[in-house]
């Protein structure tokens, strides 16, 4: 049994009553892993056909699963490289379902590092609309992008900036916002003692207050008509019925639709809590388009006819570090006060008179048809040398860049030359 914090189990037991030892007892459990298919890729059924793990689905999101055994090393496998799924504790995956997005909608996840719900949302976005996720933290933001480029996520902004910063900048704008809360992290407990460790009276009181500022920014960027959803991987009423009840006391054109509570000894995953709120009113504020200047490059023209037989849906920008993005959607102008990590797809850049394409245009889900592709086994030797950063073989007759792809789903890039697949895999993704 796990040495929980004395006035945390006195609270639970007050909390739960008989519920209590079915809850403690779950503490002598080892914790629960599960995935979420990526629906920009694949459908849950297709990924329970060809995973190699062996899954079960979860009760808190259609495309979710519990894993049913322990698996080594599953970051490195191609499918996870493919961005197939997403490693997602399966309770947290209830506040996907909250949000109810849909093709089309202006959403902002305010709190979004490492991004497996702004995942989660993306994909049932299904590549339309507009995605702003934020995380405060530099380190997090960058593996936030990291996370939408792996993805495959084509209609993101991926931001680093304070609340009150992003939300004033893009007053009353999203159709949805979504705070997942910094928190005391209580339904982390089975699986990390630093949680435990760092855990105190004091400290819950401190994510109250915060989690406090945070909605209170929340609700500036939310439009009327819009729906606030707020999630915490904690128990105590503080950060949850507590601050949820607050912001509707502040302000009387909220009204909370829902909560709901998952305990380990009531779902399948570690614990979370989720609440929902509209605001009163229809119409959010109009916002004019951010000027961008239009990529004339000749020389990404040319990659685009020689790479693409049908090419990637979006118009290509051509930011003022020179890099060359392509968008679905413009981008409100109140971006343009915000640091921005990406936006839409990072397509490459132009260099001596040389377009350089980029890993993230061969892994999102853009829709063009590539003219040159090397399709390799999952569990192939090739595919497994090509991680590594070496070159594999390719068609004689293959020229230029092609997409490398494993089991048809791509993971990368390479350049064909005389029969050889040059790798440009970027050197931090590759296997060690």
């Amino acid at each position: 049994m796990k040495t929980l914090p004395e006035n945390f189990t006195s609270r639970m037991k007050t909390m739960l009553g008989a519920q209590y030892d079915g809850f403690i007892a779950e503490y002598d459990k080892p914790p629960v892993r599960g995935l979420r298919a990526n629906l920009l890729k694949v459908s849950p059924d297709k990924l329970r056909e060809i995973c190699p793990f062996e899954l079960e689905s979860a009760d808190t999101l259609e495309e979710g699963f519990v894993l049913r055994s322990q698996v080594q090393s599953i970051g490195t496998h191609p499918y996870h490289m493919a961005g197939l799924f997403y490693m997602q504790e399966p309770s947290a995956m209830a506040a996907i379902e909250a949000v109810e997005a849909a093709p089309g909608m202006k959403i902002l996840d305010l709190c979004a590092a490492p991004g497996g719900k702004s995942g989660g949302i993306a994909a049932r976005m299904g590549g339309e609309g507009l995605l702003v996720s934020n995380e405060i933290v530099p380190n997090r933001a960058k593996t936030l992008a990291f996370t939408m480029e792996r993805l495959g996520v084509c209609n993101a902004v991926v931001t680093s900036a304070h609340p009150d910063a992003l939300c004033s900048a893009l007053a009353e704008y999203f159709d949805r916002v979504v705070v997942d809360a910094p928190c005391s992290g209580e339904g982390m407990f089975r699986k990390d003692d630093t949680a435990i460790a760092e855990w105190s009276p004091e400290h819950v009181t401190a994510c109250a207050q915060r989690q406090q500022a945070i909605l209170e920014s929340a609700y500036t960027a939310l439009a009327p008509g819009g729906k606030l959803i707020y999630s915490t991987c904690t128990f105590s009423p503080e950060e949850n019925e507590e601050t949820v009840e607050a912001l509707a006391k502040a302000h009387p054109d909220m009204t909370v639709e829902f909560t709901h509570r998952l305990y380990p000894h009531t779902c399948k995953g570690e614990g979370h809590f989720i609440a929902r709120l509209a605001k009163a009113g229809e119409g959010g504020a109009a916002q004019r388009n951010m000027k961008l200047e239009p990529c004339k490059d000749k020389e990404y023209l040319a990659f685009v006819r020689e790479t693409f037989d049908e090419p990637p849906k979006g118009e290509a920008y051509r930011l003022k570090d020179g890099r060359i993005i392509m968008l679905r959607t413009p981008l409100p102008e109140g971006l343009a006060s915000i640091r921005m990590l990406s936006a839409g797809v990072y397509v490459g850049d132009v260099q001596r008179g040389r377009f350089i394409p980029a890993h993230s245009l061969f892994m999102a889900e853009h829709g063009g048809k590539y003219r040159n592709t090397l399709s390799l086994p999952a569990d192939s030797p090739e595919m497994d040398a090509y991680l590594r950063g070496n070159t594999v073989p390719a068609d004689t007759d293959m020229k230029g860049y092609a997409a490398v792809l494993a089991d048809g789903y791509p993971v990368g890039f390479g350049k064909a030359v005389e029969g050889t697949m040059k790798n440009h895999l970027p050197k931090g993704l590759r296997k060690v």
